[in-house]
Order: structure tokens, then C-alpha cells, then sequence
């Protein structure tokens, strides 16, 4: 073949047609095979990513799958709400309902409690109301023993404790008998054991205890015996019960009496008192006519400057004179009319602070001695006086005052404390209408106490300036 012959050529250049065309298709190939490993791989990657987030996604729903309804939830929700309240409301009402039984066993074991325990008495059962209004102890006692003796006879007639069955034992009426005296005894026995304590404890604030302590042991030792049929009668505990308030009513009337023997012997005191004031005021009247006559002899026989120094000795003699019989004239009459005395209103601010007064009465001649002897050392100053009024029938003023205030007593049981919180005001409105003529002073000076109340404000202000002035240096630096 001539390779110069235009087949040939052509031939050539087809065949490096084909082989251009061939390695353009073979470079494509390449790059496409590129594409798809590069497409492949991110198809693998995104493949991975989306099972990643389906495996997210389902664990996500599976966490939360019960708030994924919110219906349902909510239902789900109010059925366990439903639940529970039903439960909560079933243990409240079991609750209260432990509650009452277990507070009916605490009232009734506080009650029986109480009857026993002093300290719970008083203010758990009240106050005892009197039940007899004799006049004297002696009374008293004598009440006591007629019940005494009545409770003996009682015994004696085989009254006071019974058994209403005829026993028998072993087939003996004898034995069954013996048997039924010896309960009686021993129930005797325990309830007198009982009374008699608490008729020898019996005080003030435990009066009404006892008596409930009493009623407790006849229920209890009658409930022991019921087997027995033997019982403590109702007559029998009506005595006991009378014998325990006879019995406490008499030691307060024997303490009232006493009481009432002391105010007697300061009442007497004080009219000791009168009688020697009445003897030392007409001594000292004696004195000064002595006195005055004496003068009056020597003046007769002076004459100038000497009768002017007597005139004017014999006109202080007489004003002295005067007032002495004076003096005198009113212990006499205070000395023969029991009545008469002087009500004073007195305060003491230092000792029980402000809007409390004292109105008391006294006999004494000079009243001042008696607010003296008030502010001694049972308090720390002095007491303040506002009025002092004498009258003719001075317990007439004090027990008007005393009524107008009744309600502001501070001691309501002891009438001879008598102490009022009211005010200066209320006082001297009260006193200008029941004794007009008197006065009243309402300055509260106590000196005392206000000079006390100074020296202490010094001191703490001293304290308090030393201690601003005190250099303080830190532990360490």
C-alpha cells in the first residue's frame, strides 16, 4: 500500500480521529466515574447523617413520646390528680378521724389526770364556789363532827356500803356471807383511804379537784366490785363529799379570821396610839401654860426694853399655846370617836409605775406617819400623797371611793390591799363628789425616784462616752 495514496491518509487520519475521540471519551469516563465515587460518597455520608437523625428522631419520640399527645397527657394527667386527691381525701378523713378517737382518749385521761395533778386543777376545773355561810370556825367544826358522826352511823347500820347478792360459797351461806363482809370492808377501806387524803390535801386551788377526785374513786372502786355486787351507796359519798367542803371552807374561815384579829390588833395599836398622843398633846398644852404664866409673872415685874422682850415671848407662847390645844382638842375627839380618822390617797410611781394609787384610812394623829411607815423598806421609795381628808366618819369616804373603784381594784380577793389602777383624774373627779371640801393634789414629785432614774441615765451616758473613747486595735494586721 502506498502510504502516500490518499486512502492511506485517509485512513491514518480516521484512525487518529477514532483514537482523539477515544481518549476524550476515555478522560469523560474518568471524570463521570469521579462524579459518581464523589456522589457515592456523599449519598453514603447523607445516608449516615438521615440514620443518624431517625435514631435521634426515635430516641427523641421515645423519650418523649408521653407529652407527644397533649390531650392524652393532660388526661393521663388529671386521672392520676383524680387519683391521688381520692387517696389524700381517704387519708385526711382517716387522719381526723384517728384524731377525734385519740383526742377523746386525751380529754378523758386529762380529765382524770387533772383530778390527781395539783399544778392542773386549778385552771382546768375553776374556782370552788362556797356551799355553807356560817359565820365563825367554831361553826364549822362543829358541822364537821356532826357529819363525822353521821357517816359512823352509817357504817354502824350497814348503810354506807352494801352487797345486794347472797352469796354462796361451797354451798355455805356462812362462807358466801364472810365472803361478801370482807368485799364490803375492803371497799370501805379504799374509799375512806381516799377521802381522807383528799379531805387532809384539800387547799384553795385544788378544792374542786378533789371533789371530782373523790366522785372518781367511788365510780372506780364501785365498777371493781360490780362482780361482787358490792357498792359504795350515794348517801355515803354526799357525806364524804359534804365533809371535804366543810373541812375546806372552815381553814378559810379560820385564815379570814385571823386575819381579821390582826386588823383588829392594828386597829387597837392605832388607838393606843391616840390615847398616848392624846396624853403627850395635853402634856405639851401643860407645858406651854406653864410656860406662858411663868412669863407673864416675870413680865409683871419688868419694865422698858425688858416688858417689850416679854411682850413679844408672851405673844409666841400663846400661838403656841393655842396650836397645842389645838392638837390637843383633836386627839380628844379622835380618841373618843372611833370614826373619825383621815382618808388619804397616796401613789408610789417608782415602786408600781403610773395611774396606781393607795386609798387607805387612818387613825393617827398626824396621818403623815402612817405614809411614812407605808414607805419603809418593804418598797424602794417613798410614796407620793395627793390628798389627806379628815372626816368624822372617814370609813364612810373610804368605802365610797373604795366602791366608785371597785372594778379597779388589783386585788380582787384581799380588800385590805388597797391598791386601784386608775388615774389622778379619775381620783380627784370622784373625790370632789363624794367630799367636795377636800384637796387634791395631782403633782407626782417622787423624788426618789426621779433622782434615781438621773443618776442611772449619768452612768450610761458615762459608760457609753467611755467606751466611744476606747481605742480598739485589730488581733492581727
Amino acid at each position: 500500500m502506498d502510504l502516500s495514496s490518499p486512502a492511506f491518509l485517509g485512513v491514518i487520519g480516521l484512525g487518529l480521529l477514532l483514537l482523539v475521540l477515544l481518549v476524550m471519551v476515555r478522560n469523560k469516563a474518568v471524570r463521570i466515574a469521579a462524579d459518581l465515587m464523589a456522589e457515592t460518597s456523599a449519598l453514603h455520608v447523607a445516608k449516615r447523617d438521615r440514620d443518624a437523625a431517625v435514631e435521634a428522631e426515635g430516641a427523641i419520640r421515645t423519650r418523649y413520646a408521653p407529652i407527644l399527645n397533649v390531650q392524652e397527657e393532660a388526661d393521663r394527667l388529671r386521672a392520676e390528680l383524680a387519683a391521688e386527691n381520692t387517696s389524700l381525701a381517704a387519708q385526711v378523713h382517716r387522719l381526723r378521724s384517728d384524731y377525734a378517737q385519740k383526742k377523746a382518749v386525751f380529754d378523758s385521761l386529762s380529765g382524770k389526770v387533772a383530778v390527781f395533778e395539783e399544778s392542773l386543777s386549778f385552771a382546768e376545773l375553776g374556782i370552788y364556789s362556797p356551799h355553807f355561810d356560817y359565820t365563825d370556825s367554831e361553826t364549822y367544826k362543829a358541822a364537821v363532827l356532826t357529819n363525822r358522826e353521821m357517816q359512823k352511823r352509817l357504817v354502824s347500820d350497814k348503810s354506807a356500803v352494801i352487797c345486794s347478792t347472797g352469796w354462796q360459797v361451797e354451798g355455805s351461806k356462812a362462807k358466801g356471807k364472810a365472803m361478801a363482809d370482807r368485799g364490803i370492808k375492803m371497799a370501805l377501806r379504799a374509799f375512806n383511804i381516799e377521802g381522807d387524803a383528799a379531805i387532809a390535801n384539800v387547799r384553795w386551788n385544788n378544792a374542786v379537784a378533789m371533789e371530782k377526785r373523790l366522785a372518781t374513786a367511788y365510780e372506780q372502786i364501785n365498777r371493781l366490785n360490780e362482780p361482787l355486787t358490792v357498792k359504795i351507796m350515794a348517801s355515803y359519798l354526799e357525806l364524804k363529799l359534804r365533809e371535804l367542803r366543810l373541812t375546806h371552807e372552815m381553814r378559810e374561815k379560820l385564815k379570814a379570821e385571823r386575819e381579821e384579829r390582826a386588823e383588829m390588833a392594828r386597829a387597837a395599836r392605832e388607838e393606843q396610839k391616840l390615847l398616848r398622843d392624846l396624853e403627850l398633846a395635853e402634856a405639851e398644852e401643860q407645858r406651854y401654860a406653864r410656860l406662858l404664866a411663868q412669863v407673864r409673872s416675870d413680865a409683871e415685874r419688868a419694865a422698858g426694853a425688858d416688858l417689850e422682850a416679854y411682850s413679844a415671848k408672851i405673844a409666841l407662847l400663846e400661838r403656841d399655846l393655842a396650836a397645842a390645844h389645838e392638837k390637843a382638842e383633836r386627839a380628844q375627839a379622835m380618841a373618843e370617836k372611833t370614826r373619825s380618822g383621815y382618808v388619804y390617797v397616796i401613789s408610789n410611781v417608782g415602786a408600781f409605775g403610773p395611774d396606781l394609787v393607795k386609798i387607805g384610812l387612818t387613825r393617827r394623829l398626824d396621818p403623815a406617819d402612817r405614809i411614812r411607815e407605808l414607805g419603809d423598806a418593804s418598797v424602794p421609795f417613798l410614796f407620793d400623797t395627793h390628798a389627806i381628808i379628815y372626816s368624822d366618819d372617814a370609813p364612810t369616804i373610804e368605802r365610797a371611793l373604795h366602791k366608785e373603784f371597785e372594778a379597779a381594784r388589783v386585788n380582787a380577793i384581799n380588800f385590805r390591799k388597797e391598791f386601784f389602777r386608775v388615774s389622778l383624774d379619775q381620783v380627784e373627779e370622784a373625790l370632789h363628789r363624794i367630799a367636795p371640801e377636800a384637796s387634791f393634789f395631782k403633782d407626782v414629785e417622787a423624788q426618789e425616784f426621779r433622782e434615781t432614774v438621773s443618776v442611772r441615765t449619768a452612768m450610761l451616758q458615762k459608760a457609753d462616752q467611755a467606751h466611744a473613747n476606747r481605742t480598739e486595735f485589730p488581733d492581727s494586721i
